[in-house]
């Protein structure tokens, strides 16, 4: 009679050990299916392309030329700005020009007193004569036997001399009215009458602004991307927008910013363009090929850079791009080739390797 109490007891026992300990085998016995441990486990794949592939939407683009730019901050500098001075020295006799007239080329603007200048060129003049007449019979004398080569030689000398200060006297006088190398507009009054000019004295400052330069400088990065002739614009502080091509670019850097001084020439027939003003200045970079991507293309990678995952060969990788503008349409970028198939959605989920079933997008969608 005791037999079936123990036994109970043993089968309750066991119950309880598969329920506690063999609970998946149990389970598993119960629902017909071979226990965990009768199957192998599969061996992690150690190739990221032998994992089975993801869905991703991918849209085919194409490179396209694209007017791209370079936006500097600059500011407006006179086509011809000079210091005009005095060659020699005297007094001022006359009328002053005031600031922001305009002048004309060969225009009087300062005019000095000749002062004693006039009798030298008389005096200068009278000695030329004077070495005429002897060089003359000296070389009469010479020629008929009555005189020496070396006497005339010395009487020819004296000629050129003598000609040579009444051309350096009439230079002084020329010197006496100083003139507008160019037109423009006086940016200072003209030296006041009365004044004592002395050679390398100002007399008055012109700027010609009937062209006008836009100046920025360009960081290094950019400056082999732009050539000379290459369109340009700006606006002005006063929105005003105006439009012309590069003239200059400079081969050698500041030292100090490590820039590169670039040149825009501008018309300004109205003189509206003022000499240093602030301006916003746009060059155009023109023939460039880049491709037209929405935005949410782009993704990083593990160290950070920027760039999109595009399918070669049915699995992903990812493709380092230059943003080089954005638009309405999207964002332009370069780096890719020609023809990329560019993963717009799904691209956060795979990584280089990855084999990947593509949906492709059509365009406008």
């Amino acid at each position: 009679m005791r037999f079936f109490p123990v036994l109970t007891a043993l089968i309750v026992a066991v119950g309880i050990y598969f329920i506690v300990f063999e609970r998946e085998a149990l389970v598993a016995f119960a629902r017909g299916e071979t226990a965990p441990e009768a199957v192998a486990e599969a061996p992690p794949p150690d190739d990221i392309a032998a994992r089975p592939p993801v869905s991703v939407l991918v849209y085919r683009s194409k490179a396209q030329s694209v007017d791209s730019g370079i936006i500097l901050r600059g500011r407006t500098e006179a086509a011809r700005r000079i210091d005009v001075r005095a060659e020699i020295s005297g007094l001022v006799i006359s009328e002053p020009l005031r600031k922001g007239a305009a002048v004309e080329t060969g225009q009087v603007l300062c005019e000095l007193d000749p002062g004693t200048r006039l009798v030298a060129l008389a005096e200068a003049k009278a000695r030329l004569a004077e070495a005429q007449i002897n060089e003359t019979a000296a070389t009469s004398l010479a020629e008929k036997g009555f005189g020496s080569e070396t006497v005339a030689t010395a009487r020819r000398a004296a000629l050129e001399s003598a000609a040579a200060g009444v051309e350096r006297a009439a230079k002084e006088i020329e010197r006496l009215k100083i003139t507008a190398p160019f037109s423009g507009i006086l940016e200072t009054d003209a030296a006041e009458i009365g004044a004592l000019l002395q050679p390398g004295s100002p007399c008055a400052t012109i700027i010609q602004l009937a062209t006008i330069k836009l100046v920025g400088f360009v960081p290094e990065r950019d400056i082999a991307r732009m050539s000379e002739g290459a369109l340009a614009g700006a606006r002005m502080i006063d929105g005003s927008t105006v439009s012309g091509m590069v003239s200059y670019l400079s081969r050698s850097a500041d030292p100090t910013t490590r820039t590169f001084r670039v040149e825009i020439e501008v018309p300004n027939p109205d003189l509206k363009i003022r000499d240093g003003a602030t301006a916003e200045i746009f060059i155009a970079l023109s023939g460039e090929r880049a491709h037209l991507l929405p935005q949410s293309a782009l993704t990083l990678d593990d160290d950070g850079s920027l760039g999109i995952r595009a399918v070669f060969d049915g699995a992903a990788r990812f493709q380092p791009v230059e943003v080089i503008r954005d638009s309405t349409e999207g964002i332009w970028v370069t780096g890719l080739p020609d023809e990329t198939d560019v993963i717009v959605v799904g691209q956060e989920y795979v990584i280089d390797g990855r084999r990947v079933t593509v949906t492709y997008r059509e365009p406008g969608e």
